[in-house]
């Protein structure tokens, strides 16, 4: 057994595939209209045949509860990891993305936890 795919609820399908692809670097891989909304996913560059990231429209009320919860806690919904976490710190801040978290020693690791602009915070952490 083996992760095909995760989802995160996103406010804006649009903006989230455009932070996802623009600012962080992954690939689209599926685009299917499912009316008012679309099957839509990222996958990493570095494993395009691995899980893929569904950008979920938080249309249903419960969602939209859950994720405005973990927000304003400032607990990320999920965490990606990255091959320095210091580099990719210093990369997101210069194209202005909004850090809730600044590095952070965690454990044998560091860390930091970010704003995808879609109702969402992300960690990353290093390998």
């Amino acid at each position: 057994m083996k992760i095909k795919l995760n989802s995160v609820f996103v406010d804006d399908q649009d903006k989230a595939l455009a932070f996802y692809t623009d600012i962080l670097g992954f690939i689209k891989n599926k685009d299917v209209s499912l009316g008012e909304y679309r099957w839509l996913t990222v996958v990493s560059p570095e494993d395009p045949d691995g899980a893929e990231l569904l950008l979920e429209p938080s249309e249903n009320p419960d969602a939209r509860i859950f994720k405005k919860a973990l927000f304003e806690q400032g607990i990320p919904l999920t965490q990606f990891s990255v091959g320095d976490t210091r580099a990719e710190y210093e990369r997101l801040k210069k194209l202005g993305v909004r850090f809730t978290m600044e590095l952070t020693p965690m454990g044998p690791t560091v860390g930091a936890v970010f704003d995808v602009t879609c109702g969402n915070l992300i960690q990353i952490v290093q390998e």
